[in-house]
C-alpha cells in the first residue's frame, strides 16, 4: 500500500479511536406509560453531527479503493454538515477540500467549513451541486465524494461500531433493551440503510421506521416502489429530504415511512429544548415527532417497550433560521397546532 495513504487511514483510525461514543439518553415524559423513548445524542461529535460518522466512513471508502491519493482534492456536493465534517477529515489527513454549495448558503455555515481549511465553489441553486461538483472533479483532477451515491456502501453495517451497534449496545442494561423500534429521517438514506441492515443480520425483534419532511420523494417511493418520481421543491428541513431518490436510500430495509408535516418539526424542536433544556436541528424535530406518534399507537395498544431515534444536529447553527420567529413565520408557516398537541405529552 501506498505509504502516505497508510498514514492518512491511520490518522483517521486514531482519530475515532480517541474519541467517546455519543450519549443515549431517555427522554422525561411522565405521560408515557410502558413506552420508553430515547434519543442518541449525534451533535457531541466534533464536527457537531451525525454526518461526522458519515465522513469518516466516506473517506476510509475512498482511501481504500484507491480514489485518494496524496494531493488528491477531494469535492462534495454539500452545503450542510456532511461538507463541514468532510473538511475536517481531509485536514486531518492534508489534502484539499471544496464544498459546492448554493450561492444562497449561510455564512455561518461556510465559516464552519473554512474553519477546518475548506473552500467553498458557489453554484445558482441546491440543484446544480451534483454536476458541478462533477464538473469541477473532472477539471482539477480530484475526487467527487458523491455522499448520496456511496453513504450505504461506505459503512459498515455488520458492525466495526457504527450508529446501529452502538445503539443496540447502549440499550443493554435498559428495561426494554432490544427496541420496538427505531426512527430515523433520510437525507442521503444511508443511516437508515445501516440500521435496517444491521437489525436484520443480527436477528434483532425491532423495526425500522424512517420519517420524511414535506418535499421529499422518499416516502412517495416507498408507497409506490418508483424511484423515478421527483419533487419540484427542496426540502425546507435542512439535512434530510429530497426532490429525488437518491441510490444510498434502500427502501426494502425499511419497515414503515411516516410523512411529517414541516411545521410540527419545528415545532418539535422548540417544545424538546423546554423539556431538555437544549436546542436540537429540525432534522431532530421530524425524528421525534414520528417518534412520539409510535408511542401514542403502542400505548393505545396496550404494549410496552422502548423507542430510540437520533438528535442529529445541535441547534445552534439554526438560530437564524429555525429559532427565529419571523423566519418561521415566513418559510415555514404557523405551528400553533402542533405546539397544542406536544404541550398534552408535559
Amino acid at each position: 500500500m501506498d505509504k502516505w495513504v497508510a498514514e492518512a487511514i491511520a490518522r483517521i483510525n486514531a482519530d475515532a479511536h480517541r474519541s467517546a461514543d455519543t450519549h443515549l439518553f431517555k427522554l422525561p415524559l411522565p405521560r408515557l406509560q410502558g413506552v420508553d423513548i430515547y434519543l442518541k445524542d449525534e451533535s457531541t461529535h466534533p464536527t457537531g453531527s451525525l454526518k461526522h460518522r458519515l465522513a469518516r466512513s466516506l473517506f476510509l471508502y475512498a482511501l481504500c479503493n484507491g480514489k485518494i491519493r496524496e494531493g488528491t482534492p477531494v469535492i462534495e456536493a454539500s452545503s450542510g454538515s456532511t461538507a463541514v465534517s468532510e473538511a475536517y477529515f481531509a485536514q486531518m489527513i492534508g489534502v484539499p477540500f471544496i464544498a459546492v454549495v448554493p450561492k444562497s448558503t449561510a455564512h455561518s455555515k461556510i465559516a464552519q467549513i473554512e474553519l477546518y481549511g475548506g473552500q467553498a465553489h458557489f453554484v445558482g441553486s441546491a440543484p446544480e451541486m451534483h454536476d458541478a461538483a462533477v464538473e469541477l472533479a473532472g477539471s482539477i483532477g480530484g475526487y467527487f465524494m458523491d455522499q448520496f451515491t456511496y453513504a450505504e456502501r461506505a459503512t459498515d453495517w455488520r458492525g466495526n461500531n457504527n450508529i446501529a451497534e452502538s445503539i443496540f449496545r447502549q440499550m443493554e442494561f435498559e428495561p426494554h433493551p432490544v427496541p420496538k423500534m427505531l426512527v430515523m429521517s433520510a437525507g442521503t438514506g444511508g443511516t437508515s440503510a445501516t440500521l435496517g441492515r444491521f437489525i436484520r443480520y443480527r436477528g434483532h425483534d425491532t423495526e425500522l421506521t424512517v420519517v420524511d419532511p414535506e418535499n421529499s420523494v422518499f416516502f412517495d417511493a416507498f408507497q409506490t416502489g418508483d424511484r423515478t418520481i421527483t419533487a419540484r421543491c427542496s426540502s425546507r428541513i435542512e439535512g434530510i429530504g429530497r426532490p429525488e431518490v437518491e441510490p444510498s436510500f434502500l427502501p426494502d430495509v425499511i419497515d414503515r415511512m411516516i410523512k411529517v408535516p414541516d411545521a410540527a418539526s419545528v415545532a418539535t424542536i422548540l417544545w424538546l429544548e423546554k423539556l431538555i433544556g437544549r436546542k436540537a436541528g429540525a432534522s431532530t424535530g421530524t425524528n421525534v415527532w414520528g417518534t412520539l406518534l409510535i408511542a401514542r399507537e403502542m400505548m393505545d395498544r396496550g404494549e410496552t417497550g422502548s423507542i430510540v431515534t437520533l438528535m442529529c444536529d445541535s441547534g445552534q447553527r439554526y438560530l437564524d433560521s429555525y429559532y427565529d420567529a419571523a423566519w418561521v413565520r415566513d418559510h415555514i408557516g404557523n405551528t400553533d397546532a402542533f405546539t397544542n398537541e406536544l404541550d398534552a405529552w408535559n
